[in-house]
């Protein structure tokens, strides 16, 4: 019964963002322990506190990319715009525009960026973070992008790793060569 309300609820996830969540099927019929486990793991993955949305969803993006240029960088860009952050600032990022997307998404996706690919200008801009958001702000997106790579780190594991695809933001679609 319990694994019939999972998949029921996976499905609703699916349907909303028209996104292919085999893979948690997946999880869910080997192990219901494992999949309770990831389902945790979902209350820190949507952590955010003191840190605006586009600054979080920017971070989220950057952290993806570095990881998949499909549909979990399609399900994150659904996601900030289910969430409100405008879709000319979403696309400026992913096309590598980061000034056109705004101070505060330019700081989270070369946040992202840095600490995801860890680059040597990762601490500088941890601090910078900090500066302008406050610590919390800096534990929520530390958060978005170590939980932003899980998704395509897991998918990639159990076999269900995606090509690159185009990007859809709203009508706009937008061509990805690679994962960092």
């Amino acid at each position: 019964m319990i694994r019939s309300l999972l998949h029921s609820r996976i499905r609703r996830l699916e349907r909303s963002f028209g996104y292919d969540a085999t893979y948690l099927h997946e999880v869910l019929d080997v192990s219901l322990p494992a999949f309770l486990k990831f389902a945790l793991f979902q209350v820190m993955a949507s952590h955010r506190e003191q840190v605006p949305i586009d600054a979080a969803f920017a971070a989220r993006i950057a952290a993806t990319l570095s990881e998949d240029c499909g549909p979990c960088t399609q399900i994150v860009v659904d996601m900030a715009l289910h969430s409100g952050m405008e879709s000319q600032k979403i696309a400026a990022l992913i096309r590598g525009d980061i000034e056109k997307a705004g101070a505060d998404a330019a700081l989270g996706f070369r946040f992202g960026n840095a600490v995801a690919c860890n680059t040597a200008d990762a601490p500088s801009i941890s601090e910078e973070v900090e500066r302008r958001f406050g610590k919390r702000a800096l534990v929520s997106m530390s958060y978005a992008v170590a939980c932003s790579r899980v998704y395509p780190a897991l998918k990639r594991g159990l076999g269900h790793a995606a090509a690159c695809t185009k990007i859809q933001v709203l009508d706009d679609s937008i061509i990805i060569r690679q994962a960092a």
